[in-house]
């Protein structure tokens, strides 16, 4: 009985190996063609434009509720230091100041876009990335990780973009 069972346990498990290894090699030639084809696409889309976090646009405002916004000369460090405690909380899960991540760094930023569309994009990033060409060109930059909305103030908001200006 216990040599029967030896047998039929060994027979199962040489037609389980014999049957599984046919499978495999069909199911690596379709990943092979499937890996070839979106590799290309990414190469070409690359290789013509430049990308959206270098582009310098500083004349779009972007889309939402800032239209127009006064700023010194001078930076005010209280609320550049309210802007960092806010960014610090809310913003480094995805920004990390001198290097991308998730999302783009933010030092710099105001050499590269106007400080309503900086306002707008963090106020109400799915109507940016909705209706703004730039922000739409971000959001595919980065692997199509949209922004998320962390429901900041406009007195939040422009803390934070208060701190950006100290970001060299």
């Amino acid at each position: 009985m216990k040599s029967t069972l030896k047998i039929l346990t060994l027979v199962i498990t040489l037609l389980a190996l014999s049957c599984g290894g046919g499978e495999e090699k069909k199911e690596e030639k379709t990943k092979v063609q499937l890996k070839r084809q979106p590799t290309t696409k990414k190469v070409e889309s690359k290789s013509n434009d430049t990308k959206p976090s270098e582009t310098i646009d500083l004349t779009n405002k972007g889309v939402g509720p800032i239209t127009s916004l006064d700023i010194t000369a001078d930076v005010d460090q209280a609320m550049a230091t309210k802007g960092k405690d806010v960014y610090d909380k809310m913003c480094t899960a995805c920004h990390r100041i001198g290097k991308k991540f998730i999302g783009p760094a933010p030092n710099g930023i105001l050499e590269r876009r106007t400080p309503e569309w900086v306002m707008n994009m963090i106020l109400d990033p799915e109507g940016m990335t909705q209706k703004d060409p730039l922000a739409k060109a971000l959001l595919m930059e980065f692997n199509g990780s949209p922004m998320a909305n962390q429901n900041l103030t406009e007195d939040e908001a422009r803390a934070v973009l208060e701190y950006f200006r100290t970001l060299k």
